[in-house]
């Protein structure tokens, strides 16, 4: 089943050729006035210049034109203004197309899988090990997760990597702080043989002190940040001791990782970090130097990235420090070489903090001049995101103003959820254990759909009041609904009735119902190119929206025509899959009953 801005194109660009004008000029979009038409064409204005002719001469030719070979399709065909042509479609073609969506067999409704389907890598996450998720996880998480259920669900080939920070500076501060702690530990003997201890000598509660107590020490004190630095260049190096430290913080770290995105519903199929690359980055910078991309510059080796159309001054990427250690610009051009080799993709999506803007550009630059990547074989996107913030604009704190861990704001959710539900009295007769379930459904989607609703390039503030709300553009209002339309479905059934053939819409709010349902393989196409979950949030409250007017104004239970009841459940029923749909491709999950 084509989409059906896709169908009336062709429909209306056979129309634009049959009159002489090249079919391009057909395309079709929803129209901007619904009182008006479903869809419109624009076309004629286009068309115009090249053509000399009046728009609307045009606009009346394939106005007519349409007239006579689509009138199945078309209620009412009229022009407006200098040209635009409106269509309005007949309610028993809406129907038809209705009840093909409702009846797909693949179970998709309609979304044709990609014809060209490409091989995508999605960057998110990014966490540092030894270092506890905060809120500014968030967003990468949560937005990477939605772009990887939706290409996925597109028939595109996706892979999400958490790109873990394990292998810089903040290790090696970590390994001095403990050396400074309890230097008889093994791991600091230079001339200790092994084997290392199996049980780690930390936990992540300590690492969550531990890391901030040493990051914090190496800004003040320059002896402690110089053998930070040189532990660093050590443990990339393979000194045994602190490479069997740095194991020790990943095991921990990666379970409590796991724990903590499991939360939210986020999963990655790809658990590598800095570390993984960590081989390929001498062969990276010795064929960098001998292919004259990199060269020596006070110690250090460099790549110049400036371009000749820069307004600002572009400075060089450092590939390796004076020093002798690396750091995330080498990882991540080292990275790029491992995804070519291993994985061939077509696109690399770094869903990353919109502050790294210019890091990223660097970095792709370096790959696309040396050869790494072919810039007409790979496209690398910086689909950045911005910052989740408090009442103050500021980033999201805690009340003592520390950074507010993921954990933290995760239960602080769900509690939430729980107040709400008692306050409505939902839930209340339920088992505990489904109560709690529940509870974690609503927390969860209240705190995914506020972030996911807005642009990821944009800001925004954390407003847990109203994001929990059963009640305007909120998670919880959408899982209302959902579990609404499920228990008048479930209603029915206990009745014997079932879903039927959907006829034309019966009035106004079930046109308008069936058009946004039809509006689905469109909407997750422009998600897709525009690479923006929030599209999907719009299209799944307005769905919402539109069937909550059809329900009000249609009675389906106590309707006496069985035809008629057995369309509208047939109506229901699709929404209901499509909404939950939806959800999960924004990581929503749904529960039962409410």
């Amino acid at each position: 089943m084509a989409s059906i801005k896709h169908t009336l194109t062709n429909i209306v660009a056979e129309a634009f050729e049959a009159c002489g004008i090249d079919k391009k000029y057909g395309t079709v979009e929803v129209s901007t006035r619904r009182e008006l038409a479903d869809y419109q064409c624009n076309g004629a204005l286009a068309a115009a210049k090249p053509y000399k002719m009046n728009p609307r001469q045009i606009g009346q030719s394939v106005m007519e034109k349409l007239q006579e070979t689509a009138a199945d399709t078309f209620s009412e065909i009229s022009l407006a203004g200098p040209g635009f042509i409106n269509l309005r479609l007949s309610d028993s073609w809406l129907a038809s197309l209705t009840q093909e969506m409702a009846t797909d067999a693949s179970g998709r409704y309609g979304v044709d899988p990609a014809a060209d389907p490409k091989m995508i890598i999605i960057d998110y996450g990014g966490p540092n090990v030894a270092k506890p998720l905060h809120v500014g996880h968030v967003r990468t998480g949560i937005i990477g997760e939605s772009l990887k259920r939706l290409s996925r669900f597109l028939g595109h080939n996706t892979l999400g990597d958490i790109h873990m920070g394990d292998w810089g500076l903040p290790i090696g501060q970590i390994i001095m702080e403990l050396e400074d702690r309890d230097p008889t530990m093994p791991y600091f003997d230079a001339s200790f043989s092994g084997p290392y201890p199996e049980q780690s000598p930390v936990t992540v509660t300590d690492l969550a002190e531990i890391y901030p107590t040493a990051s914090s020490k190496s800004k003040t004190d320059e002896e402690f940040r110089a053998r930070a630095q040189q532990a660093t260049s050590e443990l990339q190096e393979g000194r045994p001791g602190y490479r069997a430290l740095w194991q020790h913080f990943m095991t921990i770290s990666i379970a409590d990782l796991k724990k903590n995105y499991g939360s939210l519903q986020v999963d990655f199929d790809l658990w590598l970090g800095e570390a993984d690359v960590n081989d390929l980055i001498e062969p990276m910078v010795e064929k960098l130097k001998a292919d004259g991309f990199a060269y020596l510059s006070e110690g250090a080796i460099i790549i110049d990235v400036k371009d000749d159309a820069d307004k600002k001054e572009m400075e060089p990427l450092m590939v390796v420090r004076s020093n002798g250690s690396v750091g995330y610009e080498a990882t991540d051009m080292a990275t790029i070489v491992q995804r070519v080799r291993d994985y061939d993709p077509d696109f690399v999506w770094y869903v990353v903090d919109g502050r790294q803007q210019h890091h990223f550009k660097k970095v792709f630059r370096a790959v696309y001049k040396s050869g790494i990547a072919d810039k007409n074989k790979i496209s690398l996107e910086h689909t950045y995101n911005g910052t989740v913030n408090g009442p103050d604009g500021k980033p999201f704190k805690t009340r003592d103003g520390g950074v507010m861990s993921l954990q933290v704001l995760v239960e602080m959710v769900i509690d939430k959820a729980r107040q709400r539900l008692a306050e409505i009295d939902s839930a209340s007769g339920y088992p505990a254990e489904e109560q709690e379930d529940i509870a974690q459904k609503v927390g969860i989607a209240a705190l995914k759909f506020a972030d996911l609703v807005n642009h990821r390039t944009g800001d925004y503030a954390f407003d847990l009041e109203r994001f929990s709300s059963f009640e305007g553009r909120t998670g919880p209002y959408l899982l209302y609904a959902a579990v609404r339309n499920r228990s008048i479905l479930r209603k029915a059934a206990e009745e014997g009735l079932s879903a039927g053939q959907i006829l034309p819409p019966a009035g106004p709010e079930e046109r308008e119902l069936q058009l946004k349902l039809l509006e689905l393989p469109d909407l997750l196409d422009f998600a897709f190119d525009q690479r923006a979950p929030n599209h999907l949030c719009d299209y799944a409250y307005n769905l919402a929206i539109a069937f909550n007017r059809f329900y009000r104004a249609h009675h389906i239970l106590n309707e006496k025509d069985e035809a008629q009841q057995a369309s509208w459940l047939g109506v229901a029923q699709l929404t209901v899959d499509v909404l939950e749909l939806v959800l999960d491709l924004l990581g929503i999950s749904v529960p039962e009953r409410m």
